[in-house]
This record gives structure tokens, sequence and C-alpha cells, in this order.
């Protein structure tokens, strides 16, 4: 027993190291593309494809600063999240990652974690649901990120651009205060995402189990759950917040088999925690690999009556930038001047910091490739405005004085 009970020593502390591994690779993923590739964080937030949802559904349109890719990475953790609850916040979620670093520092220099009453955790825990809905309200209100100026994960995670305000840093200031003393505040009480994966988490196929026999009823491994679970009370955690991180299974103290992780009863055995890890980066990993394999359009406009043959023209054009932008595009092909384009159009966009796709289907036997690069790239002029209007979209290889082109 003695030899048995030390294995399953070694075999927890292996995970805790796999895990803060995990941990440290998501971070420093996501710090070297914001600081150094200078890429877009937000594009692949799953939370970002909460927010872009409503909007992509009804209109084929995205949020600015969002992509498709929001789509598929939410699509991708909420598998994730019915195979192994919210193993996602656990191991991968940059705020998660950041204010639990904080607390095990805050023990380290002889802070103990303030206790909170099962109760009153349980009541800020509804929280959440209030934050998200006025999330969602008023950007599928506005069509704006309203958010992002208050987000303390993108204030601490972006390029401090001008679209913070000072809310957010405050934010930002306050969970990182709280979580020297508390374990995991924003997690378990306003996290919008968090709101968002729990009905699905409540169906989470694994979980930790146990056994009666073996238990001595200590205690101890709810008290060293992050997310105040009574772990001590159950046969089996079911519970929506668990993060699998298997602290209460490092702690307990009853010897091997007291507590274990595994499917539901009604799947017989436990399985490996390293399973668990496997499920993680295969659904963040199809995530990615789906946004490549299918490049969803972020814009998409259509007017006119389609006909029965249409052709396709592909450009790159450089300030398409977003959803904004996008719109801009759109008031210069739908122009009534010389340049007017006849008949049935279609524009799909992937708008992007540089050159931008641009996939416009048309019908031919009313304008053609040339016209359109004409709507897009000449000044149009505004008679309700009474003014010019120079467009400020370039189209890679073309040159607008090329007569010939």
């Amino acid at each position: 027993m003695g030899r048995e009970h030390g294995r399953a020593v070694v075999a927890q502390n292996q995970m805790k190291v796999t895990r803060r591994l995990i941990q440290f690779g998501f971070l420093a993923l996501t710090l070297v593309a914001v600081f150094v590739l200078q890429g877009n964080a937000e594009q692949w937030c799953p939370f970002g494809g909460v927010e872009a949802f409503y909007q992509y559904v009804r209109e084929g349109n995205l949020i600015c600063s969002l992509g498709t890719s929001n789509l598929f990475i939410l699509a991708a953790v909420l598998l994730l999240t019915l195979l192994v609850r919210r193993a996602f916040c656990g191991y991968a979620c940059p705020i998660g990652t950041l204010s639990e670093w904080l607390q095990h520092g805050a023990r380290r220099i002889g802070l103990a974690p303030r206790h909170i009453p099962y109760g009153l955790d349980r009541g800020l825990a509804w929280l959440k649901y209030p934050v998200l809905a006025a999330i969602l309200y008023f950007t599928w209100r506005s069509g704006e990120l309203v958010f992002r100026g208050y987000d303390p994960c993108y204030a601490l995670l972006s390029r401090h651009g001008s679209d913070i305000t000072l809310w957010a840093y405050v934010i930002a200031g306050a969970i990182v205060v709280a979580s020297l003393f508390i374990v995991l505040p924003f997690c378990r009480w306003l996290c919008p995402l968090a709101a968002v994966l729990t009905p699905f988490a409540r169906y989470g196929l694994t979980r930790i189990k146990r056994d009666g026999q073996a238990c001595v009823d200590c205690g101890v491994c709810a008290r060293a759950c992050p997310m105040g679970i009574r772990v001590d009370r159950v046969q089996q955690v079911t519970a929506a917040r668990c993060l699998g991180c298997f602290e209460c299974t490092e702690a307990c103290p009853g010897g091997v088999g007291a507590l274990h992780w595994g499917p539901p009863n009604w799947l017989a055995g436990r399985w490996p925690r390293p399973v668990l890890v496997v499920v993680l980066l295969a659904c963040v990993g199809a995530g990615v690999a789906a946004t490549y394999a299918w490049p969803l359009p972020a814009f998409v406009q259509t007017w006119g009556e389609r006909p029965g043959r249409t052709v396709s023209l592909d450009l790159e054009v450089d300030d398409l930038t977003c959803r904004g932008r996008g719109t801009l595009l759109v008031y210069f092909l739908q122009r009534d001047d010389e340049y007017k384009l006849r008949g049935y159009v279609r524009l799909e966009a992937w708008p992007a910091p540089r050159a931008a796709l641009l996939r416009i289907a048309y019908d031919p036997d009313r304008t053609d490739a040339f016209a359109i690069k004409q709507a897009i790239t000449e000044a149009y002029f505004d008679r309700a405005a009474g003014l010019w209007r120079a467009p400020p979209f370039a189209i890679v290889g073309y040159d607008p004085l090329d007569v010939d082109e």
C-alpha cells in the first residue's frame, strides 16, 4: 500500500506541474502574439464569439475587431465544457491563470486566503448573469464592443490604446488586489464567459468521484477546492464550476482511491488525469484548425435580384480593417453616379489589418470586373451632402490611372 500510495503522490505532483506548464504556455502564447507579433488577441477570445453570435446570424457581419475565429473557438470551448466542464477556465484563461498565480504568491509571503461562507459564495456567483446580460444587451444594441473599455483582460493583455478607459485599469487592479486575499474572485463571481459555460458544464461528462469507504471525512478536499465546491459531501462532483484542477485529489490524505476522476457512474472505471489535458489541447487545436479550414467571411452584404448566373471576383484591398470600413466600402459600391454598379452584387469580406480579401459575386451581363474596381477606387460626388468623397481603399495590383487595366 505504501508503494502504491507513493506512486499516486508522484502522479499528483506531475499533474500539478503539467497544469502550471499549460497555463504558462497559453499565457506566453497570448503575450507573444499581442506584444511581439502585434496580433489581435480579441479574435481568439471565446467570449468574443458570444458577443458576435447574434449579429453574425442576423446580418452575416461581425463587430469590429472580432473575426469568425471567435465563433470557432467558442464552439471548441463549448465542446470542451461538455466533456470536462470548465477546464478552459482552469488551464487556458489568462485572467484565471494570473489570479491563481497571485494567490499562490500571496500564500508564499504569508497572506492566507480569506474564507468565504458557502451561502455568500453561492449568492455572489449569481452576479455573473446580470454582468453577461448587460454586456450582451449594450453590445447587440450598439453593434460595438462596449465592454472593451471596461474589460480587465483587455486592459492587461492589449497594447493599451485609446479604446481602454480608466475603468478597465481600475477593475483589473481590483481583481489583482482581491486575488491576493480571495481565491479566483472574478472567475467565481463576475466572469461573463463563466455564465455562458455554466449551462453546458452542468452536463459535463467527466467528474471527480468520492469513494465513501476510503474517505475519512476530513473535509480537506473541500477546503482545497478553489471554487468552493463541497467535495466531501457528494458522491460525484457534478457542479458546473468545477475547473478540473485536481486540487481536491492532490489534497486528499485518505490514501489511494478516496477521490478519483473519470466518467459518470453509468460508465464504470476511472480515467488517467492526463486525458483531460489531451481533450483540452485537442478541442482548442480543432477550433484553431477549423478557422483556417473553413474561412467564413466576417462581412456580408447583398443587393439586387440574383440572376441565373453569377461570376466571382477576388480582390486584395488595403484599409479594409473592420465592419465599419466594410460599410464604407458598400457606400462606394452602391453609388449613383457614372460608376454605379448594375444588377446583382454580393460582397463577402475578410477584414484584416493589412491587405484584406474581398470576394464580389455579380451579374456578368450587367457589369464587369473593371467596373467594380472603378466603383471602389474612383471619387464619388455625394449629391445629398454636396461634396466629393475620396475612397480610402486601394486594390493591390490595380492602378486606377491605367486605362488599359
